[in-house]
């Protein structure tokens, strides 16, 4: 029954995130990240991990949609993919030599511009 109850909060969690990574193009990371961090008791550098693991079936579902309404131009999305790359291969290779309390500030660091940057809209 408990293993029961733990499966059913993770899929809460993953359909919360699917939810927002499908209306908010992949916001699904700041719901993710802090409900592995005090949810499920994951360290700062699992968390991110899981993260990006759990968010790759979700932006390709979304993908599909937002492709059949024909909101994709693909060479933008393919060269600006091609960056993303490149950023997530450096991204994890610093996370292996952060610390934890970095990783932490960093995150509220980027979730105050974000907000910031979204009340100037």
């Amino acid at each position: 029954m408990k293993k029961m109850k733990e499966n059913f909060k993770i899929i809460i969690v993953g359909a919360l995130t699917g939810l927002l990574c499908g209306i908010f193009a992949s916001g699904g990371g700041l719901v993710l990240v802090p409900a592995f961090v005090y949810i499920f008791k994951l360290t700062e550098k699992e968390a991110r991990a899981m993260s990006v693991f759990c968010i790759l079936p979700m932006v390709l579902a979304s993908l599909v949609f937002y492709q059949r309404s024909e909101y994709i131009d693909w060479k933008l999305g393919i060269l600006c993919g091609l960056g993303g790359v490149l950023g997530g291969y450096i991204g994890a290779n610093l996370l292996k030599k952060l610390n934890d309390k970095y990783l932490v500030l960093i995150f509220i660091i980027f979730l105050i511009y974000a907000a910031i940057s979204i009340l100037k809209m």
